[in-house]
């Protein structure tokens, strides 16, 4: 089974359903930038997990995909968001709707995301619909409980190593994990199963955002999406950062010190932190990090029967471990 191909096959399926989803295009100041965010691409990571979860519980990938759509349309409800909230110029090569319209144009627009994400996951045939719901609906919960505790860190000089990885289990993990519990309760798995597949969720949203925050510093800035560095002039709090001060000495920790007090880093002051995550090791343990996280998501994946879905997501695992963007 080529799973590249498979998975190029399922996105396609993700983007043709988007594309068709919204159905509308009065009143054009609203659903043209709709459409303009849902034609926006991406890896559709969460909708293709949604749908290889509900095969892995042994069910056709296709009873999942309103559910894996309306993940999907949920995500990108955050992003509209997230990009007012942090004055984001760009996502994905293309200006951030608040940029290409205006403000108020975004905030309506990620409501109406929000709404479309309900309306198109309660098309979905199950007896278990209400479970399904509340599962998607605490994911909402979740990523807004997530994303006010980053912007919080943002204004705070202190944060802990552990307070951060609470924030990305919340902003990332929970929805990734709400994305793999969905699936397989549309395909009606059993308990275990259901659990283990939400387990490998969380774990596997976690690891993708430190492999984000290592990107931010190591990765390769055309196939990355954005500058390299970005976090850290953003002001954010990033596992690297926080990992680099617990072990920084001397004129490195006042440095890193400085940063977290101050934030908003020029490019020279991204250049030192990325030679003191070096020195201090913190890349390395974020990669260790990442690995001992991805090694857990596949040991949960032991506990569902063999089938070439749990093949694609051991192998779709990998993928986002080896990903340079």
């Amino acid at each position: 089974m080529d799973f590249q191909q498979r998975y190029l096959e399922y996105k396609e399926r993700v983007d043709r359903y988007l594309l068709e989803a919204v159905g509308q295009t009065r009143p054009r100041s609203l659903y043209k930038p709709v459409t303009y965010v849902l034609a926006g691409g991406g890896k559709r990571i969460r909708s293709i997990l949604v749908l290889l979860a509900c095969e892995a519980v042994g069910a056709p990938a296709e009873r999942a995909l309103h559910a894996g759509a309306g993940i999907e349309i949920l995500h990108n409800f955050t992003l509209v968001h997230d990009d007012i909230m942090d004055n984001a110029p760009s996502r994905r090569g293309r200006p951030t709707v608040h940029t290409k319209w205006d403000e108020h144009t975004a905030i309506l627009v990620g409501d109406e995301l929000l709404a479309l994400a309900y309306r198109i996951l309660l098309r979905t045939e199950s007896s278990r619909i209400r479970d399904i719901a509340a599962v998607f609906t605490e994911g909402v919960v979740e990523v807004c409980e997530g994303q006010a505790y980053d912007k919080e860190f943002e204004r705070r000089a202190s944060v802990s190593v552990e307070e951060y990885l609470l924030m990305i289990r919340k902003k990332t993990g929970m929805m990734v994990a709400a994305a793999t519990e969905i699936g397989a309760l549309v395909g009606g798995g059993t308990e275990a199963e259901v659990q283990a597949l939400k387990s490998y969720g969380e774990l596997v949203g976690r690891a993708f955002q430190i492999q984000d925050d290592l990107l931010d510093v190591v990765g390769d800035e055309k196939k990355f999406g954005k500058s390299i560095g970005s976090d850290l002039r953003e002001g954010k709090k990033t596992f690297l950062l926080l990992d680099a001060l617990r072990v920084a000495r001397g004129k490195d920790r006042q440095f890193l010190k400085k940063v977290l007090s101050n934030g908003r880093a020029t490019k020279a002051v991204v250049r030192e932190c990325r030679r003191i995550f070096h020195e201090t090791g913190a890349i390395d343990a974020a990669g260790r990090r990442i690995e001992a996280d991805i090694a857990e998501a596949k040991g949960h994946l032991q506990n569902l029967k063999p089938s070439e879905a749990r093949d694609m997501l051991f192998w779709f695992t990998d993928m986002l471990l080896n990903r340079q963007y």
